[in-house]
């Protein structure tokens, strides 16, 4: 059986008896909804069983001529309920419910009875209105293209989300497939409701005459938190496509440097190595990665394409395979750029390959702006080649692939900067060379080629999908972190520009990919690098922003600044952002501002609770930000203490509501922990995060607090400890410290009131065991 066939369902379908049924009504439940198709009506519902919402209403799926319901079986979510739905040509429609998956699954087949091959560009299998029983004036849609009203949203990739913004409940609708397909969701209104409609662009989908073709995988669900909602849209969309995501590691970016910019140099690069390796290494930059310029090739549209040899008089005239030596004889990884799926067809080389590449409709190479001409990837001979330059870059000593222009593998026309839906001509192109393929299929089988060549241990980072929206869902899966914005501020936003996409698709971080925001710069002044987009941050204040964001909503981070260069208060920026957090951490205000301007963090793998508060004011001036406590996310009727990190200082308890004043384009990183009545570690000084990624134990037993501690060797580490006012009056009596050769701790003298210092210092990097013994003078 196909792997096309296996997308939804392997299904064994066979008439079964009603599990319950209404008069008129065929009906299907699992443990959190209940969907239903009315016969004599021909439309289908779907309600929440755990609050009796009816979310879904007139669902319509075309030429329905009969219902019945059938058992399903599915290799990954199991056996399951449906109704199919089926049409007088022979087509039919699935809607099916599997335990413990609060999504409705529904997939259309195309039959051809037809004697012709019949081909297709667009489907909308169905449609139907959002009813959260709320004016539909105060509804809001969040999907690629931003937050905005349902008449007002151009078209969203792969999902949207449909939410009442003053309690978050919501509908997630989103596609679970892009296999073949390029699936979107539009949003309008009708009949006081918001209304809904799928498309699957394909471009060209061949149903050959007498055969019958599944078409992709539709996902529907109603959440109190419409937050939760996208993050189990996510984590089933993971579990669909078996995703098991590598570690992510802090990675340098040679491109956007102002010093030895582009790809660099032999001797710049062995030089950064070796300054990373000393100074950056041990809080968790671990990939150098040479950017564009250090491959050979013509120069015609865009960036030389001639990935598979070296310029002779080159920035790397010695060849790759020594600087990739060098980067992994400082203990890091070697990383490098290239696109994949476009060459130049006037190059040269090419003049008698001209079969290679893709064409449009009057027969010219299909070339686009800077993306050079798309590769026909179901050409044999262009799959050698792939296959063979993938294991080139292997071979020299790669490990990270940073793959740009991934939009060139679909044969559809650049429309950076691209959010919201816009027209790329899909299946404006001659057909493949396998016709029977589609645009986004070719395009699958070319990431597929090259991970099956080069094997799991290369990280594939993609780049990016503001080139062409058709590279997201076509790329789940099959990548390990995506670009999701556009080149740093390539659409006048500056540090916003990839934050600003990055928390649109926030729940997709570390459950489908690491989401790529493009660099943190933090470098103090400097001229622009050779694009233009990146000059100095300016203030520290500013400087701290967009790393602080990334390391505590989980980013993918990136540098790019010439760090020998920097000084150590910029540095010390990178230090305590660099490491990414376990936890979970989400918008507060996802569904209030276009960029989100409050975030919580919150980690529970040790036995305790640790959460952190960002405030971000992306704005130019100053701004209030907060909000209740509960509605952050925190307990309610719960005080809890708080320390400022970048500020190094203890805030008043935070109980029901915060609210702090920011300057324009400044953050605060609050750390706050729940009283407890006994003394508890707050915060620590080596991550913003405060003890998330440093933290490994932590205990309260017979009047002492102990723990273990994740340090860096040279590095003092700090422990704010609150609560010695609470429950008496606690103070340190002794400490000690174990595991580490050399260590020492110590006492800072008490400047505030119920709070200590503790400072652990090691010349060796190291799991350090604590212990703080107390008294309480009560």
């Amino acid at each position: 059986m196909t792997k096309i066939k296996a997308i939804f369902l392997w299904l064994t379908i066979a008439n079964t008896n009603l599990l319950f049924a209404q008069q008129n009504n065929l009906a299907i439940r699992n443990n959190s909804l209940t969907a239903t198709f009315n016969v004599a009506q021909k439309t289908f519902e779907v309600k929440d069983i755990a609050t009796g919402i009816i979310f879904l209403r007139k669902g319509i799926a075309k030429d329905v001529a009969k219902a019945v319901s059938v058992s399903v079986t599915d290799p990954v979510f199991g056996k399951g309920q449906a109704i199919q739905l089926m049409k007088p040509d022979g087509g039919n429609y699935i809607m099916a419910l599997y335990p413990q998956v609060p999504f409705l699954f529904i997939r259309e087949t195309i039959a051809n009875r037809g004697k012709e091959t019949l081909e297709l560009q667009k489907v909308s299998s169905c449609s139907f209105q959002v009813d959260l029983q709320k004016p539909v004036a105060g509804m809001k849609t969040l999907g690629t293209g931003g937050l905005h009203t349902p008449t007002d949203n151009p078209g969203s990739y792969v999902f949207l989300t449909t939410v009442w913004p003053q309690t978050r409940e919501g509908v997630v609708t989103g596609w679970l497939t892009n296999e073949r397909g390029s699936g979107v969701v539009f949003s309008d209104t009708s009949d006081s409701r918001v209304s809904i409609r799928p498309q699957i662009d394909y471009g060209r989908l061949l149903v050959q005459a007498g055969a019958q073709t599944p078409l992709e995988t539709l996902l529907v669900g109603y959440f109190k938190d419409a937050r939760v909602g996208e993050e189990e849209y996510a984590a089933t969309i993971a579990r669909h496509q078996h995703i098991q995501l590598p570690p992510r590691k802090a990675v340098y970016c040679t491109w956007y440097s102002e010093k030895n910019g582009g790809a660099g140099n032999e001797k710049s690069t062995d030089e950064l190595t070796s300054f990373i390796a000393k100074s950056l290494k041990p809080y968790g930059l671990g990939v150098v990665q040479i950017d564009d310029e250090w491959q050979d090739g013509g120069n015609f549209n865009g960036p030389r394409r001639g990935f598979d040899r070296v310029k002779p008089n080159g920035p790397y005239p010695n060849g790759m395979t020594p600087t990739a030596n060098i980067i992994k004889q400082n203990g890091l990884t070697a990383g490098i750029w290239w696109m994949p799926f476009s060459r130049n067809h006037q190059d040269p080389e090419y003049k008698d390959r001209q079969s290679w590449f893709a064409r449009r409709l009057d027969g010219k190479p299909y070339e686009t702006t800077w993306g050079g001409t798309s590769l026909d990837i179901t050409n044999p001979q262009v799959q050698q080649h792939l296959a063979q330059t993938a294991k080139t870059l292997r071979n020299w000593g790669f490990n990270y692939f940073k793959m740009d222009g991934l939009w060139t593998g679909t044969v559809t026309e650049q429309v950076y900067i691209n959010d919201g839906y816009k027209d790329d001509h899909i299946g404006n192109c001659k057909p493949l060379y396998d016709s029977s393929k589609t645009q986004i299929e070719a395009f699958r089988m070319g990431l597929k080629l090259l991970r099956n060549n080069v094997g799991k241990d290369v990280f594939f980072s993609g780049c990016c999908i503001s080139q062409n929206m058709r590279s997201f869902g076509a790329s789940i899966g099959l990548v390990n972190a995506m670009r999701v914005g556009p080149d740093y501020n390539h659409d006048g936003q500056t540090i916003r520009t990839g934050p600003l996409r990055a928390s649109r698709l926030y729940f997709l971080n570390g459950r489908v990919w690491w989401n790529d925001p493009d660099p943190s710069i933090i470098r103090q002044s400097g001229t622009a690098t050779a694009d233009g987009a990146c000059k100095g941050i300016g203030s520290l204040t500013r400087a701290r922003l967009m790393p602080s964001w990334v390391a505590l909503t989980g980013q993918f981070f990136l540098s790019s600044d010439w760090l020998p260069n920097l000084p150590e208060e910029r540095l010390d920026i990178m230090k305590r952002c660099m490491l990414s957090h376990n936890g979970t951490a989400r918008p507060v205000d996802a569904f209030d501002r276009t960029l989100p301007a409050t975030w919580l963090a919150t980690d529970k793998h040790t036995n305790v609770e640790r959460n952190v508060i960002g405030l971000f004011n992306w704005d130019t001036t100053k701004q209030q930000i907060g909000c209740g406590t509960a509605w952050a996310g925190l307990k309610k009727n719960t005080a809890y203490y708080a320390f400022d990190f970048w500020e190094n200082k203890v805030l008043p308890d935070i109980a029901k509501e915060f609210a702090f004043e920011l300057p324009g384009e400044s953050c605060k990183i609050i750390a706050v922990r729940a009283k407890a009545n006994h003394p508890v570690l707050v915060s620590t000084s080596k991550h913003i995060t405060q003890g998330m990624v440093d933290v490994k134990e932590e205990t309260w037993s017979n009047a002492t607090l102990s723990g273990k501690s994740e340090l860096v060797g040279g590095d003092p580490y700090e422990m704010r400890i609150a609560g010695l006012a609470d429950n008496g009056n606690w103070s340190p009596e002794k400490v000690d410290v174990t595991g580490l050769e050399g260590a020492t701790i110590k006492i800072l003298p008490v400047t505030e009131k119920g709070w200590v210092r503790v400072v652990i210092q090691s010349e060796k990097s190291g799991i350090a065991q604590w212990r703080i013994k107390f008294r309480n003078k009560v």
